[in-house]
């Protein structure tokens, strides 16, 4: 395609001076080609070679170079966000650098145009005071690194989940220790302003022990206090859901985009059976189907969801255990697949992914349970093509790399470790999408 812009070059009837003025022509051409390539790598080399980034959030201990702080959990052996380049072919990792925190980035959030990505710190404590907070880092385009744009209270104490609401103006906080969550606006710049709104949750504890549960299980988290554990508006960004593990509960809200503020929906607490843990959620494809991971009990409630009021109603409980199972498990995570032909349930002790197909219905079927190859699976994610699933085991110190078969939705083991401090989320972003939009 170079030699294509210089046809004078290749033209033998040509005059003499017509063939010097091509030549001149043809070297200013490959003169500024060349500096092109030196001013502009990415250009130069194509976008199919700007990397495939992965960030790894971590839990941290606070660095000498810091601020004192307080993480909600013993010391972590992370270093803060851990950056990778992705094999796009075999799913391997290769460490390219790491954003320095030692207050527990945990969960991370990436904006639509892929120029931001958001941090909740899972710190308990912010100047003395009980409450922690959440960054905002600009993405640099061309090698992926993070560069610091502020940070800012989160609304509570021990952020552990952030989303971005579907306008893009708004980062939605879950704060565990805090039992509350909280809105923040995303400036034009990317940077987070105060909060516009912050919920307070209320009520009943659930008893520490599950029906649900595994027959000997022991397993006891969230069951002291309210643990606000995860918020995420759903598709049409009309209402706004989260749940608290102590309170058994998923609350839905009306979301307001223009003052960034909470109302009741028409149906604003959905209660679950009392000691199961709701933990986290996923919407189906289609948004009419709701699944929700109880940490505790150990299962998964499939949902109908009334795009129109936000109403939930259950219609289907199932463990995400093999049968037989005895004694005490956690789930963590849960992911419906980018088809919305299977479910990937998070199984902490037994350390496992339990798969499940969706029925026509929505309803799940068992299909296999694959082990993690580490401890304490504490989240998983797929690649933007969802050939590769990554789990990050909290206590072994690593992330674990799966080839995902789309037809069975089963998981096949790569042999792929990827040594990373006490790994809790795994985000990733295209720089050769992002190159081509530009």
């Amino acid at each position: 395609m170079l030699f294509s812009s210089f046809p004078c070059l290749a033209n033998n009837g040509m005059s003499r001076m017509k063939r010097q003025a091509g030549e001149t022509v043809g070297l200013l051409g490959i003169c500024g080609f060349f500096c092109l390539m030196w001013f502009n790598p990415v250009q130069a080399q194509g976008t199919e070679k700007a990397p495939l980034m992965a960030y790894v959030g971590t839990f941290s201990s606070p660095l000498e170079d810091m601020l004192p702080t307080q993480v909600d959990l013993p010391p972590g052996n992370g270093q803060g966000i851990h950056h990778f380049e992705v094999d796009r072919e075999t799913g391997d990792l290769t460490p390219a650098g790491v954003t320095r925190s030692g207050t527990s980035p945990s969960c991370l959030v990436i904006n639509a145009a892929g120029t931001r990505l958001y941090s909740a710190n899972e710190t308990d404590r912010l100047n003395g005071t009980k409450e922690g907070t959440v960054s905002a880092y600009a993405i640099d385009a061309q090698n992926g690194q993070l560069a610091l744009l502020n940070t800012v209270p989160s609304g509570g104490a021990g952020p552990t989940y952030v989303s971005i609401h579907p306008s893009g103006r708004y980062l939605l906080v879950a704060n565990y220790f805090g039992g509350s969550v909280a809105v923040l606006p995303i400036q034009k710049d990317g940077r987070l302003g105060e909060a516009t709104d912050v919920k307070v949750d209320e009520g009943k504890i659930g008893p520490t022990t599950s029906s649900n549960a595994p027959v000997g299980s022991k397993a006891f988290s969230g069951h002291d206090r309210t643990h606000a554990h995860m918020i995420q508006a759903d598709p049409s960004g009309k209402f706004v859901l989260h749940v608290d593990l102590g309170l058994d509960r998923i609350y839905v809200w009306r979301f307001d985009v223009n003052t960034g503020t909470l109302t009741p929906a028409k149906r604003p607490q959905i209660a679950l059976p009392a000691g199961d843990g709701p933990r986290h959620f996923h919407f189906h494809p289609n948004g009419r189907w709701f699944y929700s991971i109880q940490e505790e009990g150990s299962t998964i409630v499939l949902f109908d969801y009334r795009s129109d009021t936000g109403e939930l109603s259950s219609r289907q409980t199932i463990s995400t255990l093999p049968k037989g199972f005895a004694g005490s498990n956690f789930c963590s995570e849960i992911l419906v697949s980018n088809d919305g032909r299977f479910v990937y349930a998070g199984n902490r002790l037994h350390d496992s992914i339990g798969v499940f197909s969706v029925g026509s219905n929505g309803e799940l079927k068992h299909v296999a349970d694959e082990w993690t190859r580490g401890n304490y699976p504490r989240s998983f994610s797929f690649d933007p093509t969802g050939t590769f699933l990554y789990c990050g085991n909290q206590r072994a110190d690593h992330v674990s790399v799966f080839k995902v078969d789309k037809q069975s939705g089963r998981l096949e083991f790569t042999g792929e470790y990827v040594p990373v401090g006490n790994p809790s989320h795994i985000v990733f972003l295209d720089l050769a999408e992002l190159a081509a939009g530009n």
